[in-house]
């Protein structure tokens, strides 16, 4: 991937799959709806960039919801499509009627859950596990479960759910911080725990209600997990998901880990989710943000010029960006000279201190770019003829 430097985590080179649900839970987000058109261009965008598996909504939610599912599975051959359903039979053949062949079942499992919003004891709700399960199963559907609210699940039940969840048929089980009240040491030792008592591929979806998706995320991984659960940008309920460019990125820099995404393509998807869905992108934000590759501080962009790894933790054409270089109060002669020279104009070094003189004493708040300084270059050339 480019990356510069690693630090002493676990370098295997597995494989994890990349689950994104910018279209499900990443819709959730407070305010944001997308319409048919652009789920179909969110969804396209996913497969062009390797995504492993869309889950391209909830179908039982809407007439809507369950045309845009169908849509998108029928022109979709790269990416597995995957549909949301609770316990029960209505979602289940929702699903079913799209043509999936995917099902991703879900059902809380923390007390809290169970007793004030689905008011049902820990046996009920294993029933209703094992026989959605093998109602999907019968179907021919694969079948992934969700705990919801599992890591404020009772360790010895959560086991006990997912070995019955194992035994009616599940393939796969996901372990969903839905609160996000995990911590990356927690999470880790919760995912290590669960794989050294049941022996089935294990996801993570962790929530950012603290900042750490991404770090969870990761450390998921490090737990044992083989798959995230990610939304570009991070967007969905309240503090958002894990943000599928943070957690592809890491995973292959600090772990070297493998997944099947074009890195050179998540700016662009990256830009088009923020459009569709209203949300801006934060501009410090990692890896997308506008200032993710931008440098202003003089001692900073000497730095870059000569040798980039030196501000730099990866290379931005990696992930389609472009280096940028701004002129402010902070910056230094060679970011002058360096716009200069990128634009074949040549000045003195007195006209050079002359401009950083100009830039320094402007007292707003404004940020220059390369035609700002080559405007004022050319005011000096000709006041000099």
């Amino acid at each position: 991937m480019g990356i510069y430097s690693k630090n002493g985590m676990d370098t295997s080179n597995k494989r994890v799959t990349v689950f994104d649900t910018t279209l499900r839970d990443g819709e959730q987000s407070p305010g944001t709806k997308f319409s048919f058109k652009e789920k179909l261009k969110i969804a396209s965008a996913l497969e062009d960039m390797g995504v492993d598996i869309i889950e391209a909504g909830f179908p039982a939610v809407s007439n809507d919801e369950f045309h845009s599912v169908r849509e998108i599975n029928s022109v979709t051959s790269r990416s597995t499509v995957c549909g949301l359903s609770r316990c029960n039979d209505n979602d289940i053949y929702s699903v079913i009627n799209t043509g999936l062949n995917y099902i991703h079942i879900f059902i809380a499992t923390s007390d809290i859950h169970l007793r004030n919003k689905l008011k049902i004891t820990r046996e009920e709700a294993i029933e209703k596990i094992k026989k959605s399960i093998e109602n999907a199963k019968k179907a021919g559907l694969y079948v992934e479960f969700s705990a919801e609210d599992a890591t404020r699940t009772d360790m010895d039940f959560l086991i006990k759910v997912f070995k019955e969840a194992k035994a009616s048929g599940a393939s796969k089980i996901n372990i969903p911080d839905t609160v996000g009240v995990m911590n990356p040491i927690s999470m880790m030792n919760l995912i290590s725990n669960i794989k050294e008592n049941i022996k089935i591929p294990i996801s993570v979806h962790c929530h950012n209600d603290f900042g750490l998706a991404t770090a969870n995320s990761i450390f998921g991984v490090l737990g044992g997990a083989s798959q995230v659960q990610v939304t570009v940008n991070g967007i969905g309920e309240r503090a958002g998901n894990a943000s599928f460019e943070e957690v592809v990125t890491s995973l292959s820099a600090f772990m070297n880990k493998k997944t099947s995404i074009d890195f050179s393509k998540i700016y662009k998807t990256s830009k088009m989710v923020s459009e569709y869905s209203g949300m801006e992108i934060q501009k410090n934000k990692a890896i997308t943000g506008e200032n993710a590759f931008s440098h202003e501080a003089g001692i900073h962009v000497n730095g870059i010029i000569n040798y980039p790894a030196t501000y730099e933790a990866i290379n931005p054409e990696l992930v389609g960006r472009q280096r940028n270089i701004v002129i402010g109060k902070h910056s230094g002669k060679s970011s002058i000279q360096w716009v200069l020279n990128k634009n074949n104009m040549k000045c003195s070094d007195e006209e050079i201190k002359f401009i950083l003189d100009e830039i320094k004493s402007d007292n707003s708040k404004r940020v220059l770019g390369e035609k700002d300084i080559i405007n004022m270059a050319n005011t000096i050339k000709i006041k000099g003829d």
